[in-house]
């Protein structure tokens, strides 16, 4: 069992992007020395995330076999070069590596836990990285049925939106036992460049929840003071330049302040799935028995966008909510 480390320990190297733990002699996928072992791998979930992800894979070398309820997501894979599977048994069957990349906790349960699931059909000493967003307790439950299974797991989430899968530069914070770690860092590598271990099982989980307190706090702060600025007749275009050039500036003001003044918000990550993300922060801070005020103040802006009919638009949409709290919509 890994040797626990302390919250500021977890925390400090994902926030900052700094890289502890570089891992061992590695045999799956791409390692720092730039060689590939081309390894067999099973996606579930191809969705605005994993469809990219997927396709990353197999750039890197791998052979990718995908599965998506929507078929158009897996013509698109096999389009980049993968191939497709008619279910999650298919597709994970014959996999020594096994993504998945699903929307909410009940869907890993279903899919990796299921009856004809992941581990009902994955084969002993296969990997299971787990890069959905979900509850800690669901990633400790399933890293504890794999086990069970001879099936290695790791929760993997990720960070950086739909442009950083695209480009293969996600930052994946990871949970589990550090053998596991030691033999996914190199294919998470096919995907992300900011990989780090920071804990026991269900630690990734509990890392990217505070990675997204952070950024519903900063998207709302963004919108509060874009609507500043439009009230007092600024120019935001160049309001929103010099703060980003100051203490002020942030990797969420560079990605989504130009779309915010401009009213784009085509989601690259939609609001209905940050709102269950804010779920999940609220009850793992209840459960810690912490009080998160400006947490809890952004949790219910969140959840009144979604109410309101805005669930399908991007996070950034968030400043729709501002604006109408304001009688400026």
């Amino acid at each position: 069992m890994d040797q626990a480390l302390t919250a500021g320990e977890w925390l400090f190297p994902v926030l900052t992007g700094l890289e502890f733990l570089p891992g061992e002699a590695l045999t799956n996928g791409t390692n720092h020395g730039g060689t590939t072992t081309m390894s067999k791998v099973g996606f579930i979930g191809l969705g605005i995330m994993g469809g990219p992800m997927a396709a990353n894979l197999v750039k890197a070398g791998h052979e990718v076999t995908g599965y998506n309820r929507s078929q158009a997501k897996v013509d698109q894979l096999v389009a980049d070069g993968g191939k497709a599977a008619g279910s999650v048994a298919e597709a994970v069957r014959d996999a020594e590596i096994i993504f998945t990349m699903l929307p909410d906790s009940p869907d890993v349960e279903n899919v990796v836990l299921g009856d004809d699931g992941v581990l009902a059909n994955a084969k002993r000493g296969a990997l299971l990285i787990d890069c959905s967003t979900i509850r800690p307790d669901v990633s400790r439950r399933v890293a504890e049925a794999a086990a069970e299974k001879g099936v290695r797991a790791i929760d993997a989430p990720v960070s950086g939106g739909e442009p950083k899968a695209i480009d293969g530069t996600l930052s994946i914070m990871v949970g589990g036992g550090t053998d596991a770690f030691a033999a996914a860092e190199a294919v998470l590598g096919a995907v992300g460049t900011t990989i780090v271990h920071v804990g026991p099982a269900g630690a990734g989980q509990t890392v990217k929840a505070a990675n997204q307190l952070i950024v519903a706090g900063n998207i709302g702060l963004v919108a509060e003071a874009l609507v500043f600025l439009e009230a007092h007749g600024v120019d935001t275009e160049a309001g929103l330049k010099v703060l980003g050039g100051g203490l002020a500036g942030s990797t969420v003001l560079d990605a989504k302040g130009a779309k915010m003044r401009n009213r784009e918000f085509a989601p690259g990550f939609r609001l209905e799935l940050h709102h269950k993300d804010m779920g999940i922060v609220q009850a793992a801070a209840r459960d810690a028995g912490l009080s998160i005020p400006l947490g809890s103040l952004v949790s219910q802006l969140v959840a009144a966008a979604v109410a309101q009919g805005d669930g399908k638009l991007d996070h950034s949409g968030l400043l729709k909510q501002i604006t109408r709290l304001n009688g400026r919509d």
